[in-house]
């Protein structure tokens, strides 16, 4: 009983937040990222340029989207709108990295708008392997706490990040970050989502993430 009354506490609490969450990113670039898209040849052209205008991320993201560095997010499959908007607030400073604000500061509006074209139209690799014995106990939690924003596949959308497929450091430090509110953002969701979560159960939905397609 009390593990339910809990749950309904953590659900309605999530309820409340969800309603209070921002549209989609709109602006000139979305509209622009929204009509090269609407287009083959021209989306075709993008991703192109978008492969040279990355080279820059290769280094830490890899080239195709897949990340060198455990802790480095992957790219590769992102909604463009949601990588899109991220690009911004890295250049107006809303999102805080030194480094990261460095290099997309000297960006041009077109390049921006490639970038996250050639990352989100980049084929995802298949499962990466996970410790098969917490899965199950990862993918119950997920559906539990995550689902309603992420989605059934854990893909998200243009104002959620995907996690399929991500790396398994990146996942466990960044949703604990979530729930010790140590990290540099701050997102009510995640800390509702993650408050009532222990190591273990991290390490379950890193597992459980890591291996979707």
């Amino acid at each position: 009983m009390r593990a339910w009354i809990v749950a309904a506490g953590i659900f309605a609490s999530v309820g409340t937040a969800l309603a209070q969450q921002g549209p989609a990113p709109v602006g000139p670039l979305q509209e622009k990222l929204k009509a090269v898209e609407a287009d083959p040849a021209a989306l075709k052209s993008a991703i192109e340029a978008g492969r040279k205008a990355a080279s820059f991320c290769f280094n830490c993201h890899g080239e195709n989207g897949f990340s060198k560095i455990p802790e480095v997010p992957n790219l590769a499959g992102q909604n463009p709108a949601y990588l899109l908007e991220q690009i911004r607030k890295f250049g107006s400073g809303e999102r805080k990295d030194q480094f990261m604000q460095g290099l997309i500061k000297v960006l041009k509006d077109d390049e921006r708008v490639q970038i996250a074209l050639f990352f989100g139209n980049s084929p995802v690799k298949p499962g990466v392997p996970a410790d098969a014995a917490v899965v199950p106990k990862g993918k119950e939690l997920f559906t539990k706490l995550c689902v309603r924003c992420h989605g059934d596949t854990a893909r998200g959308d243009s104002t959620i990040p995907r996690l399929a497929s991500q790396q398994i450091p990146y996942l466990v430090t960044s949703i604990t970050r979530y729930r010790d509110g140590t990290g540099v953002r701050n997102n009510q969701l995640m800390s509702i989502a993650t408050a009532s979560l222990k190591n273990e159960d991290i390490k379950a939905i890193a597992n459980y993430l890591t291996q979707l397609p």
